[in-house]
């Protein structure tokens, strides 16, 4: 029995042979346009693979297509803005739901079988492989990010309940993250110079390490000067960083295959854990010393 035959079934598969196609075409764009020997084989030989599932599907459904150009464009465009690792897991990831309707085929196609083990296993493998100068670097973005997260929430938490003006809790808090973020690219630069390594370079390491930390805290100063109100700019401030903490970690966690939510839990404690400590210092410095400015 063929198992095409039923419309859903050939639907299932001209959408799979239309991703292998879309893929084929992404892969040999990165190959083309990549200066790296390492990762310029790796894409072949993975535009190789994909065109050769295309091959299969096309011997099933009889049936030619092209790549779709917004598709490839999409993304070719995450992996120039948020690296190889992340686009392409994600990528692959989109086609987990083809697993079952490929092992329909197994009994009838036996080629499916290897087909179905690069798609889920071989191709992440490879991508993993792969180096990504921005992962690279991650290490570098959540120094500065989450020293930011924990000392800006902090800070700031504590100067509100000291201070009762959002506008020199904001300008405060601003002054202090442009010269922690100074200082923290600075020990980042040394850091790396002390531990040197052919992938990184301790000028670039430094840069993204101070961008984070200041592009962080922007932010979290900018509820106060919004509001005048402190209880709704911190509210703000906490709702800014938890977002900021679960974009970061839904990018690490897709690029590095590790667990989202654990880390969003982790870093959220560490965060307003400090947070709420410095919270209760500055209500006591305010209760006690009396400071009203």
């Amino acid at each position: 029995m063929d198992i095409l035959s039923n419309k859903s079934n050939l639907k299932k598969a001209l959408k799979q042979q239309q991703n292998e196609i879309n893929d084929y075409t992404i892969y040999k764009s990165l190959a083309f346009h990549q200066k790296d020997e390492n990762n310029k084989k790796i894409f072949e030989k993975i535009a190789n693979e994909e065109k050769n599932h295309y091959d299969f599907w096309v011997k099933i459904t009889n049936q030619q297509l092209k790549a779709q150009k917004f598709i490839v464009l999409f993304y070719i465009f995450l992996v120039k803005i948020f690296g190889t690792s992340f686009a392409l897991k994600t990528l692959e990831k989109r086609e987990a739901g083809a697993e079952e309707f490929y092992k329909e085929l197994f009994d009838i196609y036996p080629e499916s079988k290897n087909i179905y083990k690069q798609e889920t296993e071989h191709e992440f493998i490879l991508i993993d492989m792969l180096h990504d100068k921005k992962l690279i670097y991650a290490g570098a973005i959540v120094l500065g990010m989450n020293d930011a997260l924990v000392e800006l929430t902090g800070t700031l938490s504590g100067l509100a309940f000291a201070f009762d003006k959002s506008i020199v809790v904001g300008i405060t808090g601003l002054i202090m993250g442009i010269a922690a973020s100074l200082s923290m690219a600075g020990s980042a630069y040394l850091e790396a110079k002390e531990n040197p390594s052919e992938l990184i370079k301790p000028l670039t390491y430094s840069t993204y390490t101070g961008i984070a930390y200041i592009l962080t805290t922007a932010i979290l100063v900018s509820p106060f000067f919004i509001f005048d109100s402190i209880i709704e700019s911190i509210i703000l401030m906490f709702i800014c960083a938890f977002i900021a903490i679960v974009s970061y970690n839904f990018y690490i966690s897709v690029a590095k295959d590790l667990s989202f939510t654990k880390r969003v839990l982790q870093m959220s404690a560490i965060t307003f854990g400090v947070a709420i400590i410095s919270f209760l210092i500055g209500y006591l410095v305010k209760h006690y010393f009396g400071i009203d400015i």
